[in-house]
């Protein structure tokens, strides 16, 4: 019997198939469902915008106004406590000097409970920027943590987060907020920091809530030694800043 007769197949002109254009192809037709990525700048920008604002805010209302101003005549007792932690940790925000808050904490409730609301108010206000700083900042603020000297910071506040903000709170003249958003901007984890900063901020809360608190004896020996120690920090400060200065200018010339 003659053979059945066959059609031939078409050849194959296409070629073998380009793995990276597929994987282009798949990339492509995932993305066209999904919203494109937003850069983490745009919550920078919005954590710089609150900042601003809280700043801002000190041309309609004044902390140390408000809790020098009677507020214990118009709240209840048991209001006014967490409430004077409050507006300290806010007035912290709107960066307002914590010495000024803490002697008004001295002059309105004495030493102990003036001590004890200050440093509840300031870790308070800790936390408060440590969670902007951390979900607004830190991840437009990442990539710059990379070079020799910023990346051996970061690692060491990663690696011993209660120690180096525990240092960090006890070094004269460093100002509050640069802590506490050069913490959040790095690795170290919450509960360290905010247990570091409960307790390194009672040395220096305590030095100034006493000398407000004792300022109308000042010959009594708590005065004259919370004075003493503050002049001892004024001056810590400007060694400071002339050895960052000196630190500088030999920076530039070699």
């Amino acid at each position: 019997m003659p053979a059945a007769l066959t059609t031939p197949a078409a050849p194959n002109t296409a070629g073998p198939a380009d793995p990276s254009a597929s994987a282009a192809l798949v990339e492509s037709a995932g993305a066209a469902g999904q919203a494109p990525a937003r850069s983490p700048w745009w919550r920078f920008g919005l954590l710089v915008a609150l900042l601003g604002a809280c700043a801002g805010s000190l041309l309609l209302w004044s902390p140390t106004d408000l809790l020098s101003g009677g507020l214990a005549d118009r709240m209840p007792g048991y209001w006014f406590a967490p409430l004077f932690a409050l507006v300290y940790a806010v007035g912290t925000l709107a960066f307002v000097p914590r010495p000024a808050l803490n002697a008004v904490a001295g002059l309105l409730l004495g030493i102990q409970q003036g001590v004890l609301l200050a440093v509840l108010g300031t870790t308070l206000g800790a936390a408060l920027a440590f969670g902007l700083g951390r979900g607004l900042g830190r991840e437009a603020l990442k990539p710059y943590l990379r070079g020799k000297v910023l990346g051996a910071l970061d690692q060491r506040f990663t690696d011993q987060g209660f120690r180096s903000v525990l240092i960090l709170r006890l070094l004269p003249g460093l100002p509050f907020q640069a802590g506490n958003y050069g913490a959040a901007f790095s690795g170290v984890r919450f509960l360290p920091f905010l247990l570091a900063t409960a307790i390194g901020v009672v040395p220096t809360t305590a030095v100034y809530v006493v000398a407000a608190a004792s300022a109308g004896r000042p010959g009594s020996a708590a005065f004259l030694v919370s004075a003493g120690v503050i002049a001892l920090l004024v001056v810590g400060s400007l060694v400071g800043l002339w050895r960052a200065a000196a630190a500088r200018r030999r920076a530039r010339t070699s």
